[in-house]
């Protein structure tokens, strides 16, 4: 079965890098939000810079390119582990998008969509807290906790609730899923879409530690998500044909 999984996996990668967001953005904006805002490609800068209804395909395509390679893993009896695979390469390719020179989302969305598959009370779990960070006014601070908190909510289901076929690994396989999704965040808030750090010193570990727990490199969330294009963001990302 490893040559199907390797390519379940490999399918469910490509299938992540189809991004709606930057789709959205050229068709109704004419826009290239790798430029725009926090520079990633995600339905909060299709949101604030292309349109609010316009999120609303982003909120349906998303999740689902985790999903689907996720369940069909489970439908050919490749395993939880395979399933599991096949989730996380679909949020890599989703922050990490080849047909976009690797310039991808933040994979709040996408992981949700893992979850959808594999533990449902997780991806609910999920709406709520990302949810609640969004009506305070961040969402990036919540995803942390939420998947921090995964763990704990699979031991609340692991018994006589049982919802997901995750659980049939039980929690540790949930914590497993969790603490990989908290690499693959602070991978990409860290990288930032190749975005420059400041010069080594304080300033640079000030912008490091706020990638990191606030995925963003300003202090003010609104300023951040509100960028417009300067002339050395245009000429670090050459717009596609």
């Amino acid at each position: 079965m490893l040559v199907p999984s390797l390519l379940l996996i490999v399918g469910a990668y490509l299938l992540g890098s189809v991004s709606p967001a930057y789709i959205l953005g050229r068709m109704l904006g004419g826009k290239d939000l790798r430029q725009y805002g926090s520079g990633t490609l995600s339905g909060s800068m299709v949101f604030e810079h292309v349109g609010r209804w316009a999120i609303l395909p982003i909120l349906v395509f998303d999740p689902l390119k985790a999903t689907l390679p996720a369940l069909l893993a489970l439908w050919l009896d490749l395993g939880v582990l395979v399933a599991a695979g096949a989730g996380l390469a679909a949020v890599i390719g989703h922050n990490w998008p080849i047909y976009t020179r690797f310039y991808g989302g933040r994979g709040m969305a996408t992981f949700a969509g893992v979850w959808l598959a594999l533990f449902p009370p997780g991806a609910l779990w999920m709406v709520v807290l990302l949810g609640s960070g969004w009506q305070l006014g961040d969402s990036a601070p919540w995803l942390l906790l939420t998947l921090l908190s995964m763990p704990l909510l699979a031991h609340l289901f692991n018994g006589p609730i049982m919802l997901g076929p995750v659980l049939l690994g039980g929690p540790v396989l949930v914590g497993q899923l969790a603490g990989a999704m908290i690499l693959i965040t602070l991978a990409k808030r860290l990288e930032a879409n190749r975005r420059p750090l400041p010069p080594p010193g304080p300033e640079r570990l000030k912008v490091l530690l706020r990638r990191a727990f606030l995925d963003r490199d300003m202090a003010s969330h609104e300023e951040w998500i509100r960028r417009q294009p300067v002339v050395g963001d245009a000429e670090q990302i050459e717009p596609e044909a």
